[in-house]
């Protein structure tokens, strides 16, 4: 374990005299009581901070991390706990570089932000003509054509990311940007600036911005127009892996479950998540986007931008009040008793997070080299806000009587987006929730999930009681009722149409397990001839179970190219309504006397028609490498 001051490398105290040092520490503030706030930060809570995030790294069975704490008095310091590599045991240090995921994405929307700065890009720039190797299909093009403000904000109504982009072993670290984004056009879900929807697209698309606005490929342009200015030395926006040719020593290797680990591979969506850092470079980033914009007293990134770098602007949410939201760069976070501006990020085998509280001038940084699923990653967020002494100032909002209509907006709502649209039928299907006012409090019962209450606090405002602001808003957009906190929205759907897409379901999979169990048995009682009317669909339904054991043998990274797996999964999922199909043909054709065929006909008519609203919905046939 390890905490230093940036710059500063003092001799490591021994085990007694660290926990000397502790216990003096912790009577000492017992005994002043009122003054111990005034106790330096760095003074009274690295050692403590470094023994909790140790044990939660234990506890979590996570292998290591790194994090930094800025604020005015101490600056930035660094600390790390646990391993590099789980492999080697080598340990965590505080200058151990990490890969950041989707914090990379602060890095380069600070990149774009630069270029408005010097006047090469505006925030209404329009996008399309920039990248002409993208091709969008936006009904609202004639008037709100996508700007770079949308690609920044994530609201320019682009799903999240298709596999191949982001899963591929077939991408190298010079692949062309524009080889991310294949043939089918980019289908918008919703008008550019109305609503966010998270989207790793977008952001590639801003590095294909940066490169038209450059001459120069975006990493390129990052390490030394925006990396280098900043003092981030011992950061990269090229690919760095831990292994192979040309493999960073210093970089910590990414884990998953069990400690097993996972050298980073190219991808060909790079500008998102390709981002190679230190935490006292993050701890320098913070410090400057709190800062007035200056280096070397010449304006480097104009104010009023850094002034819009978190918060929603121009949204529907926003325009009915709710303020949190994304901004340029970082999203609102109301969590631990702090509101401040985050971003957090996962790549291969790791997770990170970068949260800034400018009114007070400090911030935090955390990265852990594994990504467990089930691990508590919201622990060390919460031990560093604690760490960093902020000021809890709860917004205090009179509550209001409810208006008048409130069971109105009671109903069925599905997700208004959805991070992959060729799975939105799954999305609304089983990602649907019941919104309920009990007169005090409005409820929304996700169908997975706990159910969030919320209390009004003014017009159609809510707050959740774990909050200090407004979290959620009630508004109508296009003559829908929507519910919505900033970053997620659902919008209410026809109690018809939801009880006709389960409806649709359920009989699917009764069809599907009728063919399977009655067309098994006919073939272990070798009742189940060639030319039967169950055989086809019967092996179509077996065929669908082929690909399973083939996606397990193969690695996770290549579920967006074409492999045994999934190009058996495509043919699976494209013969599954002809065989039913076909197998209808065949019952037609001959005169049925008894039941049973009957009920074989039923079987294959409901499959048949679960697979028509899964195509309609393109979901079928299952194609994972475009």
């Amino acid at each position: 374990m390890h905490m230093s001051r940036t710059g500063a490398r003092p001799p490591r105290p021994s085990h007694f005299q660290r926990y000397s040092i502790s216990f003096i520490l912790s009577a000492l503030a017992c005994w002043l009581s009122p003054a111990a706030a005034d106790v330096p930060l760095h003074a009274l809570h690295d050692i403590t901070l470094q023994s909790q995030m140790a044990h939660h790294l234990q506890t979590e069975e996570l292998n290591g991390a790194v994090w930094s704490l800025v604020t005015p008095d101490a600056g930035v310091l660094t600390g790390a706990a646990g391993v590099r590599d789980a492999a080697t045991g080598q340990p965590m240090t505080p200058d151990t570089r990490v890969h950041i995921g989707s914090v990379t994405k602060t890095v380069l929307a600070v990149g774009v932000l630069r270029l408005i700065t010097t006047g090469k890009l505006t925030l209404d720039t329009e996008v399309a003509p920039l990248v002409p190797a993208a091709r969008f299909d936006n009904p609202w093009q004639a008037t709100d054509p996508i700007r770079v403000r949308h690609l920044l904000e994530h609201t320019a109504g682009l799903e999240n990311f298709r596999f191949h982009q982001i899963f591929s072993l077939h991408a190298r670290a010079d692949t062309p940007l524009a080889a991310a984004l294949g043939a089918d056009p980019m289908i918008l879900r919703a008008r550019p600036g109305a609503q966010y929807a998270y989207s790793n697209i977008g952001y590639h698309l801003l590095g294909m911005v940066v490169e038209a606005a450059t001459g120069s490929r975006y990493e390129t342009y990052l390490n030394t127009e925006l990396l280098r200015p900043l003092g981030m030395n011992d950061s990269s926006a090229a690919f760095v892996t831990q292994a192979g040719p040309g493999a960073d020593p210093k970089l910590a290797m990414g884990h998953f479950e069990n400690g097993v680990g996972q050298a980073s591979v190219p991808v060909y969506a790079r500008p998102p998540v390709q981002f190679t850092t230190s935490a006292a470079d993050m701890g320098r980033l913070a410090q400057f986007l709190m800062g007035d914009g200056r280096l070397a007293g010449q304006v480097f990134i104009a104010p009023a931008l850094l002034d819009m770098l978190a918060g929603a602007h121009g949204t529907d949410a926003a325009r009915a009040g709710l303020s949190t939201g994304h901004g340029l760069a970082l999203a609102t976070r109301d969590r631990n008793g702090a509101i401040g501006n985050c971003h957090p990020g996962t790549s291969v085998g790791f997770r990170a997070m970068l949260c800034l509280f400018p009114k007070e001038r400090k911030a935090f940084f955390v990265a852990m080299n594994a990504d467990v699923e089930n691990a508590d990653y919201e622990r060390p967020n919460k031990l560093l806000t604690a760490a960093l002494q902020l000021s809890r100032r709860a917004v205090h909002l009179a509550g209001e009587p409810a208006p008048t209509g409130m069971h109105d907006w009671e109903g069925i709502y599905v997700p208004a987006w959805n991070a992959v649209a060729r799975l939105a039928w799954l999305d609304t299907v089983f990602n649907a929730g019941v919104l309920r006012w009990n007169g005090q409090l409005l409820q929304f019962q996700p169908m997975q999930g706990a159910t969030a209450s919320v209390h009004l606090v003014g017009g159609m405002l809510f707050r959740r009681s774990d909050r200090l602001a407004p979290s959620h808003v009630l508004f109508i957009s296009n003559g829908e009722r929507m519910f919505s906190d900033g970053l997620r929205t659902y919008r209410r759907a026809s109690l018809t149409n939801m009880l006709w897409l389960w409806t649709s379901a359920a009989l699917g999979v009764l069809g599907l397990t009728a063919i399977l169990s009655r067309g098994l048995w006919l073939l272990v009682r070798g009742r189940l001839k060639r030319d039967s009317k169950l055989a086809v669909p019967l092996a179509s339904v077996l065929l669908l179970f082929l690909p399973l054991p083939l996606f397990f043998t193969q690695s996770f990274l290549q579920l967006g190219d074409l492999t045994l797996a999934s190009g058996l999964l495509a043919f699976a999922t494209c013969a599954l309504p002809l065989s039913m199909a076909y197998g209808l043909m065949r019952l037609t054709a001959r005169p049925v006397e008894t039941r049973r065929p009957v009920s074989d006909g039923i079987a294959l008519l409901a499959v048949l028609q679960l697979t028509i609203v899964l195509a309609a919905w393109g979901m079928l046939p299952v194609v994972m490498w475009r």
